[in-house]
């Protein structure tokens, strides 16, 4: 039997467009996976970044909720030492609310920005992710019937159990879901360097919860689908150029395409295109073949695709031909 399908949504926005302009892709992006019968969006929380605009994933969610009929839609994910456990309660809580058994939270513990942002901006302490465990603990107890602090309710989200996912790209983020009985997703889409070991660990030594009495792997893989070889080479080319000034320029240094060529051929943009090594690139029969071992090797339950192209229109239909090849 194939494994569910969902899709990763970063609601880019591309050189010239308004934060609005990649917000009303987003909408459009979830209204075509929903006729694709696509499992679920997830939308992570990037703060600083220009190219990435769903820096709060549950206002984002509540607006694409309101567009759509069916699919799920999650956080892929909250960084939780951000934030009060109990405001995510009452967020995520609200969210049930009013899209029943339609929403998801992903929950990490790396800041999702920069030192800077992280400290001045945000107001986080750097040791707070130290706590992700209990904060963990903490919020899954706000959002069932035993409030953790006596007289104190999450209002919304006591009672509405929404399901929470552990995120990670190490050893410590399947450690921890193993022993919290709780699912887990690797990010092995940009971090792909432990995906074996953390998810084999993860499903070997899984501790069955009440909620969860098997253990649930969602691996994370770019997908570039073409018409045809050529043209998702084509397409893979570019966006690895893309990826490679994106990382560059959030360093402060803008390059022109001459200088953008030799860094792409440099160790250090190589090191950039080696994140993106799990991709699954070609026409629909290469990439459904590719995904099938990538499943296997993941250890996967469900698969997350992070779509890759240079544009939004080649990005859709992209997901077209996956959903064509893709026996669900």
């Amino acid at each position: 039997m194939s494994l569910p399908l969902s899709l990763i949504d970063f609601c880019t926005r591309y050189s010239g467009e308004s934060v609005a302009d990649a917000m009303q892709r987003s909408v459009a992006f979830a209204q075509k996976a929903e006729s694709l019968e696509y499992s679920r969006i997830w939308y992570s929380e990037h703060h600083n970044m220009h190219s990435i605009v769903s820096s709060v994933p549950s206002v984002l969610i509540a607006h694409i909720g309101a567009k759509t009929e069916r699919i799920r839609l999650g956080a892929g994910g909250v960084m939780l030492p951000n934030h009060s456990p109990y405001v995510v309660a009452e967020q995520f809580g609200m969210l049930e609310e009013l899209y029943p058994n339609r929403i998801d939270l992903g929950l990490g513990r790396a800041p999702g920005t920069d030192q800077q942002t992280l400290g001045r901006a945000l107001r986080r302490d750097p040791r707070a992710a130290e706590h992700f465990p209990e904060d963990v603990l903490e919020l899954q107890a706000w959002l069932s019937d035993n409030s953790p602090l006596a007289g104190v309710t999450a209002v919304p989200g006591a009672g509405t159990n929404v399901p929470l996912y552990i995120l990670g790209s190490s050893m410590f983020g399947a450690s921890l879901a193993a022993k919290l009985g709780l699912p887990y997703s690797f990010a092995s889409h940009f971090a792909p360097n432990m995906l074996e070991q953390a998810t084999a660990y993860y499903k070997e030594n899984y501790e069955p919860s009440e909620r969860y009495p098997e253990p649930y792997c969602i691996a994370a893989v770019n997908v570039t689908a073409a018409d045809t070889a050529e043209d998702a080479e084509r397409q893979t080319h570019l966006v690895h150029r893309n990826r490679v000034r994106a990382m560059i320029s959030r360093r402060g240094t803008m390059l022109n395409d001459e200088q953008l060529d030799e860094v792409v051929r440099s160790p250090q943009g190589q090191q950039i295109i080696g994140m993106l090594r799990y991709t699954a690139a070609g026409t629909g029969d290469q990439v459904r073949d590719y995904l099938t071992d990538f499943a296997a090797t993941a250890h996967a339950d469900e698969l997350m695709i992070s779509l890759q192209a240079p544009t939004h229109e080649e990005a859709l239909r992209s997901m077209e031909i996956l959903a064509g090849v893709w026996d669900r």
